[in-house]
């Protein structure tokens, strides 16, 4: 039999095949060499990261203990793949668009980069992945003590070894996944070395299988018959439980960190989700290939109290057959290696991220530009970070007492962490989710699957033994295993069942009842529609001071020459001679998404805030980022200094809610008016006519004036039509212009007298001709109609004793600017803002229209390629209009 000795030498050889193939493969990726390492191929077998020790053992001993059920299992991901694949290319594009660097960092980007809800993901995910870990401990613990059984020295000591092996990985995940401090740079080693141990661990289970079925059985048919023969091959389902764990390991397959660690951050490209989509599901079909062979001839061979799941290595080893219990060994442990090993990594940068650093920086008096290195704090966060996780799942492996079924382990695990899974969908397809509702959910979830799975699992005294019989308190309803009086449930759809659908109600409920900031509603916009827009807002304001400390900060994260060929790109992308460039809104937006690739975008949006200090989104925007705990840079004393300009932006945001109420005010003012003046002329015109056929006596002239009665009201209903109709041509931008040639006098003229024909009120004009000798090449009709509304509105609603309107007209840079100013008491300040709405009536007792006029000219200005603004300050009622001079329109 083969000595511990022998395997240990294997598994050292091993582990350093695959040190020297990650070595090389960040060697090639570095020098831009081995396209083959963003391939397809890769990126599919990189996805096996899916296939742990629970699979490749667990599987088998789940099959033997459960028959069937271990298929759920895969049936869960082979569903995500193929039917789902849609979902998982907008989660992949949201992922590269906001260079999320884990699932704790795209949820937290999600609802306002809050950093609040990314500990609780980070806390969630650590928790549910340490029993995870726990499990592939134990995986190899156990594959090493089939070994030791052979070893006569007696040197084996179990704690010992779980220890090394613990301390091995933490090693390998160190060396190589934090070499790099932007996780958005693809770590082409680690993932390299996850497909060279997916082929090597479907390669064992795929010996194994031939083995037992060509080796042991005699072939197919009298394999066949020993399944059938045996309890495994009974279809006995529980529908229960197979729906249950069906759906939780399609949640598991898209919420694990180590799932989205491969599957989002390392990502090259997003047609690889095709390939994906149907060679993925083959390999896990090729996986479960022989698990019932395998656990049926181990229940036939192997003594009575044998444990499963070691089936894969103790059949070859109960025929002789060592050198392929090796080859066994090796396949359990990549998949356990393996998925250590990216889990570590993801979960230390969810750590180092929105933990760690969020704290380290609340600690720093100065700003963030120069304080300390925060590039090797956060090496060395994650670092430390790696090492404290593989420490919990030791400690979890002795608190549990590493005797639990590798299947039952895997399934707590995949329990806690599909309670991310609502705020994940609802952010990625629900504009309406906020933070507080993810909030709430997560927490309702995860206190759930704490009390009613973890704790209960756990042994050791953990949960009193009174609490699982009778209940906190006594009170029956509230035991952890029969919520509200259940009970007769599988534990497992017993979790599920009241943590999901109590997380899912909480959410919602909270999302409605509560309001999303600005910052969630624009980032709620992004993710639901990133296929329409995969950019992020522009949401900063800054001052070129500022661009050394910017790049300070920069150099302090990324590193010096990383930061400096970033801003020398930036500055020549702006056309500046210089090595800094302007800090635009759109410089500012890409410098913290690169910054976000090292630290995480809530990190990286409060540093950035915290030098720029201005954010031209709205208060809620800045105090988001203030309020989310750990994450806040400076606490009493810089919030004083920004006050004045967070007062500044509250004040605009409630005007700007005030000028949306007027809008609506006046928009139900409008149906009101256009309702009412639509029906008086029709009655009037319905009346008149009624009279005229059924009164045969009339005279003429009361015929003749009935009629010109039914004319004028005809006339007044036309002219509102056309005004309703001129406008919607206007605004649908179908209208064609006539442009001609013509001075701004001529124009004027026709304006004044059309303004003025047939009115009885008086009206003084004061012009200045010689300035209005200016040549225009316009739709000359359109602009007309624009003078004509000024003055009209100037002769109906000047209220000084005697009216005069002053027009005046200059040169002001290439454009022509004439402006139309009264000698009445003008427009209310509170309602110059609203004027050019097309719902707009100023003084509804004065008000002789439906608001339309100002509207229509704005509209047939923007056609002409100028505008009509009101001029505030003057002593009546002042409009400017302005238009380019003719040969600047011509040129156009």
């Amino acid at each position: 039999m083969a000595t511990l000795n022998v395997l240990i030498l294997v598994c050292l050889g091993y582990v350093v095949l695959l040190f020297g193939v990650a070595f090389a493969a960040d060697r090639m990726a570095v020098a831009g060499r081995g396209k083959w390492l963003r391939s397809p191929l890769i990126y599919t077998l990189s996805l096996s990261i899916y296939c742990t020790a629970w699979t490749f053992y667990g599987a088998v001993g789940n099959a033997a203990r459960s028959g069937l059920e271990f298929v759920t299992i895969y049936l869960g991901p082979t569903l995500v793949m193929i039917s789902w694949w849609w979902g998982l290319r907008k989660l992949v594009r949201v992922g590269r668009s906001q260079r999320v660097t884990s699932i704790a960092d795209l949820i937290s980007s999600r609802y306002g980069k809050s950093n609040t809800l990314a500990i609780c993901v980070t806390i969630l995910a650590v928790l549910g992945g340490t029993p995870y870990i726990a499990l592939q401990l134990q995986s190899i613990t156990l594959s090493f003590s089939i070994f030791a059984e052979a070893d006569s020295s007696g040197l084996y000591r179990e704690g010992s070894s779980v220890f090394w092996v613990a301390a091995g990985l933490a090693v390998f995940a160190i060396l190589f996944g934090t070499r790099n401090l932007d996780v958005n740079e693809r770590h082409h080693g680690v993932v390299t070395a996850i497909a060279l141990e997916s082929v090597v661990k479907l390669f064992a289970l795929l010996a194994v299988g031939i083995f037992v079925v060509w080796g042991i059985a005699g072939g197919v048919g009298p394999m066949m018959d020993r399944i059938d023969a045996s309890e495994i091959g009974q279809w006995n389902v529980d529908a229960g439980r197979w729906t249950t764990i069906t759906f939780l390991s399609a949640a598991a397959f898209v919420c694990l960190p180590r799932m989205f660690q491969v599957m989002v951050v390392e990502n090259d490209d997003e047609g690889h989700l095709r390939t994906a989509a149907w060679a993925f599901p083959l390999y896990l079909l090729l996986m479960s290939l022989f698990v019932v062979p395998i656990a049926v001839i181990g229940l036939d061979l192997m003594p009575e109290g044998s444990n499963p799941d070691l089936f894969v290595l103790t059949v070859p080893l109960s025929q002789g057959n060592e050198w392929l219990a090796m080859l066994s060994f090796i396949g359990g442990f990549s998949s356990a290696t393996s998925m250590v090993i990216v889990t570590a990594m993801a979960l230390s940068t969810m750590v180092s991220n929105h933990v760690v650093m969020p704290i380290w920086l609340s600690t720093q008096e100065g700003s963030g530009s120069v304080s300390g290195d925060v590039r090797n704090i956060v090496l060395m966060a994650r670092r430390v970070s790696i090492a404290v996780i593989m420490g919990l799942g030791y400690f979890y492996f002795h608190l549990s007492g590493g005797g639990a079924a590798l299947a039952s382990i895997g399934l707590v695990a995949f329990a806690g962490i599909s309670q991310i899974l609502p705020a994940l969908v609802g952010g990625l397809f629900w504009r309406g989710a906020t933070r507080t509702g993810a909030l709430i959910g997560l927490s309702v979830g995860f206190f759930l699957w704490i009390y009613t799975l973890l704790l209960p699992g756990m042994g050791g005294g953990v949960m009193p033994a009174s609490v699982l019989e009778n209940g906190p308190f006594g009170w029956g309803w509230l035991r952890p295993q029969a919520l509200f009086g259940i009970d007769g449930i599988d534990p497992m759809v017993h979790t599920i069942m009241w943590s999901l659908s109590l997380n899912t109600i909480a959410f919602c409920v909270a999302s409605l009842l509560s309001f999303p900031s600005p910052l969630e509603r624009l980032q709620g916009a992004q993710f639901v529609n990133v296929f329409d827009h995969s950019v992020a807002p522009q949401g900063w304001t800054g001052s070129i001071g500022q661009s050394e400390d910017l790049m300070i900060m920069t150099q302090r994260i990324l590193g010096t020459i990383p930061a400096q060929v970033f801003f020398q790109a930036e500055a020549l992308k702006q056309g500046g001679r210089g090595r800094l460039p302007e800090p635009t809104p759109g410089f500012l937006v890409r410098l913290e998404r690169e910054l976000s690739g090292s630290v995480g975008a809530a990190t990286a949006h409060a540093m950035v805030g915290q030098i720029v200090g201005g954010s031209s989104v709205s208060v809620e925007d800045l105090l988001a980022v203030a309020d989310e705990s750990a994450q806040l840079l400076e606490y009493s004393g810089q919030m004083e200094a920004k006050s004045a300009e967070l007062s500044r932006t509250a004040r605009q945001l409630r005007e700007a809610n005030e000028k949306l109420t007027q809008i609506s005010m006046q928009k139900d003012a409008f149906l009101g008016q256009v309702s009412h003046e639509l029906r008086t002329p029709m009655t009037s015109i319905r009346a008149f006519s009624e009279i005229m056929r059924d009164t045969e006596e009339l005279s003429a002239e009361e015929k003749t004036r009935y009629a010109a009665i039914i004319h004028d009201e005809a006339l007044r209903l036309t002219r509102l039509l056309d005004d309703l109709l001129d406008l919607s041509v206007l605004e649908s931008g179908q209208v064609s212009l006539n442009l001609g040639d013509s001075t701004l006098r001529s124009v004027l003229d026709r304006a004044i007298s059309t303004a003025l024909a047939g009115t009885d009120r008086k009206l003084e004009i004061r012009r200045s001709l010689t300035s209005e000798r200016i040549p225009l090449q316009t739709d000359l009709d359109r602009l007309g109609q624009v003078f004509i509304n000024l003055i009209s509105n100037a002769q109906k609603y000047c209220d000084a004793p005697d009216p005069v309107l002053t027009i005046s007209a200059h040169d002001v840079g290439g454009q022509v600017v004439i402006d139309f100013i009264d000698n009445g008491s003008g427009i209310p300040p509170e309602a110059q803002s609203m004027v050019f709405e097309k719902f707009a009536r100023v003084g509804f007792d004065k008000a002789g229209g439906a608001g339309l006029g100002l509207a229509i000219c704005r509209e047939i200005m923007q056609r002409l390629g100028g505008e009509i603004s009101y001029l505030p300050g003057q002593a009546g009622a002042a409009f400017r209009v302005s238009l380019p001079l003719a040969h600047k329109q011509a040129a156009q």
